[in-house]
């Protein structure tokens, strides 16, 4: 009897228009924002920061951006590990050239160079569109982790080949390297979510995300009622690069701290992500959450479970984690296009409704 809109009135435009037009989600929200704000910082311990919050809230990132690319524009995407190693590699060149300035000034300059290649590599979306804008992006994927690995230029001339974030911090708080503690990354990495978040959600809400979704609906009708599709085609391959260069910076100096191109940003990191957005809901920004969720938390389960529980080997936790999120794409693709995002509505209209069928 809680998850009701009787008595819940709208005296204005933007009231009806809110993203949470119902009390009962906006208390939840209100309250979910404060234990992830105020609580988690001081119970969370290295364990659980490096096992579930730090990977959830980066991926978070990087499948709200591939999620307006492919969900909401309709342009498909295998490159998403590479525009990752893009944001990883500029935050390296910028930490080691500019050491004076900000962490933070150098995340959101990673993503701005990020989302300048995603449109490089987006100019192809204009003549070509499905199967073969994937191979070609697919193509760029290949492409970037050879030139990271090939050019000493991007490692400083490192013998090893491998880049290491140096030590960097926010407010008197290390941020990145050795002495970075756990409660400070998960709210680095978790100002940088709700940043995105909200940002994705004005823009998927506004002009731009219509014309993004005419696109994806019918290129060819949206063209016909004034939608520019040079305009939205590239602003989604740059919004999209945006985000993922900030996932893919946040990767590289917040949570591993060292990385090698080829092994941290290859194409398996492209089907992940790819992966979260078809589980999570295509065209919900709530959809890349629950994705990203799903598949950060399903194999911290099965190894607590079955390898810490029953005693499995490692490696059958693992082909059977393989086998389950197989079966699950295959499952939402046949039975539930929307994802988890569409159980969640379909749930809550459930709810509104009951005790009444429907």
């Amino acid at each position: 009897m809680l998850y009701r809109e009787a008595g819940d009135f709208k005296t204005s435009y933007r009231e009806d228009n809110q993203s949470f037009p119902i009390r009962f989600d906006r208390i939840a929200v209100q309250v979910a924002l404060v234990l992830a704000l105020l609580v988690v910082p001081f119970v969370i311990n290295d364990y659980w920061a490096n096992a579930v919050a730090l990977p959830f809230l980066i991926y978070a990132i990087a499948a709200i951006g591939l999620n307006i690319l492919v969900g909401y524009c309709g342009q498909v995407s295998l490159g998403t590990g590479g525009f990752m190693a893009v944001g990883a590699y500029a935050t390296y060149k910028l930490m080691t050239a500019f050491p004076e300035v900000s962490i933070i000034v150098h995340v959101l300059l990673a993503g701005g160079i990020t989302a300048g290649v995603g449109v490089l590599f987006g100019l192809p979306s204009l003549r070509i569109k499905g199967f073969y804008l994937a191979v070609a992006t697919l193509a760029a994927q290949f492409f970037l982790v050879w030139l990271f690995n090939r050019v000493p230029w991007f490692y400083n001339n490192s013998a090893s080949g491998q880049i290491s974030a140096p030590e960097r911090g926010v407010l008197g708080q290390a941020v990145t390297g050795p002495n970075a503690e756990a409660w400070v990354t998960y709210l680095f990495c978790l100002l940088f979510l709700l940043f995105c978040a909200l940002v994705a959600r004005n823009l998927t809400r506004g002009t731009l995300g219509r014309s993004w979704m005419a696109i994806r609906d019918m290129d060819i009708a949206a063209e016909i009622i004034g939608v520019n599709p040079l305009k939205a085609k590239l602003t989604a391959f740059a919004v999209s690069s945006f985000f993922i260069g900030i996932s893919g910076s946040l990767f590289f100096a917040v949570y591993l701290g060292a990385v090698e191109v080829g092994e941290a940003f290859g194409i398996n990191k492209s089907f992940l992500v790819l992966f979260m957005i078809i589980i999570g809901g295509l065209g919900r920004i709530a959809g890349s959450l629950m994705g990203a969720a799903f598949l950060v938390l399903l194999p911290v389960l099965l190894k607590n479970l079955l390898v810490g529980g029953f005693g499995w080997p490692t490696d059958l936790a693992a082909h059977l984690e393989f086998m389950i999120v197989g079966g699950l794409i295959v499952t939402f693709l046949v039975a539930e296009p929307h994802g988890l995002a569409q159980l969640w509505r379909v749930g809550k209209e459930k709810l509104r409704l009951w005790p009444f069928p429907h």
